[in-house]
C-alpha cells in the first residue's frame, strides 16, 4: 500500500524538498501541500490522507490548533499527524500529543530517520525523539495541570495480565521488537497484544496508549534528574 502524504509548513521551499524526498520513495507519495493550519485542515478533509507531516508555527492556524481539529474529527479517524518542528520544548510536545499527534520529531533528524518515522506512524505506532520521550514522561504526563485523563485506573481491569504487560513496556518507550525479546514472544503477537489494549482503552494509538499507562499508575515516571 502506498502513504498518502499530506504536507503543512509555511516555508515553500521546505515543502518542496519533502515532497522530493517522499515522492523517491516507491511505497510514498504526497498528496497535496498546505501553508497554514487552516489549509492543512482543508486539504486533509479533501485528500484524506494517511499522515500530515506537520509544522507547528505557521501564520494564521498553527499546527497545533490543526492537529486538534483533525483528531478530533471522527471522519479523519484514520489520518494521523508527525509533527515536525524546529522547536522541541516541552510545551510544544505537551500540547502537541494532547491535541492527538501519533509522533514528534525535530527537523534536525536525517532524510532516513523522516522516512522511517512516516512508515511507523502509518503503521499505528506511535513516534517521539529521545528529546520528546524525556520531556513526556518527566513533564507532561506528570502535569498536575493535565485535566484530560483518556481512561480511568479501573479501566486496566479489563485487560489480561499480558496485555498490561506489554502496555507498561511500550510506555518505556520499548518498540515491539523489544518487547518481543523481552517476553519471549513474537512481534506479531506483542502488536496484537497492544492493538488490543488499544481497542479496549478507547486508544487513538500508540501515543494515546502510552499516555493512558502513566495516567493510569501503570507505569511510573522517573523523577527528573537534578
Amino acid at each position: 500500500m502506498t502513504i498518502r502524504v499530506l504536507l503543512a509548513d509555511d516555508q515553500a521551499l521546505l515543502r518542496a524538498t519533502f515532497r522530493i524526498l517522499i515522492d523517491s520513495c516507491e511505497d510514498m507519495t504526497v498528496v497535496g501541500e498546505a501553508s497554514d493550519g487552516a489549509e492543512a485542515l482543508e486539504l486533509t478533509r479533501d485528500h484524506h490522507p494517511d499522515i500530515v507531516l506537520m509544522d507547528i508555527r505557521m501564520p494564521g492556524t498553527d499546527g497545533l490548533a490543526a492537529t486538534s481539529a483533525i483528531c478530533a474529527d471522527p471522519e479523519l479517524a484514520a489520518t494521523r499527524v508527525l509533527i515536525l518542528t524546529t522547536f522541541e520544548t516541552e510545551d510544544y510536545v505537551a500540547q502537541a500529543l494532547r491535541a492527538g499527534a501519533s509522533g514528534f520529531l525535530g527537523k534536525d533528524v536525517t532524510a532516513d530517520t523522516l522516512l522511517a518515522g512516516l512508515r511507523t506512524v502509518a503503521s499505528g505506532e506511535a513516534l517521539l525523539s529521545p528529546a520528546a520521550t524525556r520531556t513526556l514522561i518527566t513533564n507532561f504526563l506528570m502535569s498536575p495541570a493535565l485535566d484530560a485523563h483518556l481512561a480511568p485506573p479501573e479501566r486496566l481491569s479489563e485487560l489480561t495480565g499480558r496485555e498490561r504487560e506489554v502496555m507498561g513496556l511500550a510506555a518505556e518507550g520499548r518498540s515491539n521488537t523489544e518487547i518481543a525479546e523481552i517476553l519471549t514472544l513474537s512481534p506479531l503477537t506483542v502488536r496484537t497484544h497492544i492493538h488490543r489494549a488499544m481497542t479496549k482503552l478507547g486508544a487513538r494509538d500508540r501515543a494515546q496508549l502510552v499516555v493512558i499507562a502513566y495516567q493510569t499508575g501503570l507505569a511510573q515516571a522517573a523523577p527528573p534528574a537534578p
